[in-house]
């Protein structure tokens, strides 16, 4: 579990921070949040659908299944071209605090006094210039944020979210994964919708958000493929670890 630290310039002025290094964190993540700006760098790599949350609808992009994300590699490389921008801020975040306002955090582990790692602030008490970066990054995210979450509302208040049990099924024994919690375009639905309606949507910026949707849906190949790539990447390092074995017999002792 990932522990957000609230950023202080009293508490942390002469803190540092270790910078990502890879997607590690994301391994068990079989979905990731996503906004409206991001739609078209989007729709090329992912399949995207909508999981009902805090009483509401969000879209987010599909990696994984059985809180396995595919989009991983196991040295921590990203497996794609794009990488959603919920994922690229870390090992920061803007979290609700108590007040319900949202405040600058990092994730604890991340947090050190070691001299070799990044500064927090800079010399006159700002924040660093990597950091800053980072924050308005945050801002802009968030306020878009808003803006898809409210699309978001409007697909649902017109009837065009249903649920899509999402299954993968590949291979000679056709092996399958399910996705359960996801939801789709009700294309049927949309394609009914009068001009009045349809204008509205384009007008909020939902209808793009359902178009992207069901463009999405021609990716799940992608997922397909991700799935046979890490079976022969295990293959791959279970051969090598058999192969090391041979080099060992009982009896030997390694003394330095």
């Amino acid at each position: 579990m990932l522990e957000w630290i609230a950023i202080s310039r009293t508490q942390h002025v002469n803190k540092r921070f270790w910078s990502r290094q890879g997607y590690f964190f994301s391994a068990e993540y079989h979905v990731a949040p996503i906004l409206l700006e991001e739609l078209a760098s989007l729709v090329p790599h992912y399949v995207l659908g909508f999981i009902y949350q805090n009483e509401g609808y969000h879209p987010v992009a599909v990696l994984g299944f059985n809180e396995c994300n595919l989009y991983l590699h196991r040295d921590g490389r990203w497996l794609g071209d794009y990488v959603p921008a919920s994922l690229r801020e870390y090992p920061f975040t803007l979290a609700k605090a108590e007040t319900n306002k949202k405040v600058f955090c990092i994730e604890r582990q991340h947090l050190t006094d070691d001299l070799s790692a990044e500064p927090l602030f800079g010399e006159k008490g700002n924040l660093a210039n990597q950091v800053e970066q980072t924050l308005s990054f945050l801002k802009q995210s968030e306020c878009n944020r808003h803006l898809t979450t409210a699309a978001c509302q409007v697909l649902s208040e017109a009837g065009l979210i249903e649920p899509w049990p999402l299954q993968l099924t590949w291979g000679d024994k056709q092996a399958s994964l399910h996705m359960q919690g996801l939801h789709c375009i009700n294309q049927q639905a949309l394609n009914k919708l009068g001009e009045g309606t349809l204008a509205d949507l384009h007008r909020r910026g939902a209808l793009p958000l359902a178009y992207a949707q069901l463009f999405s849906m021609s990716q799940v190949i992608q997922l397909t493929e991700r799935v046979k790539f890490h079976a022969q990447e295990q293959a791959k390092q279970s051969k090598l670890e058999n192969d090391i074995d041979l080099f060992y017999e009982d009896g030997d002792e390694f003394k330095f």
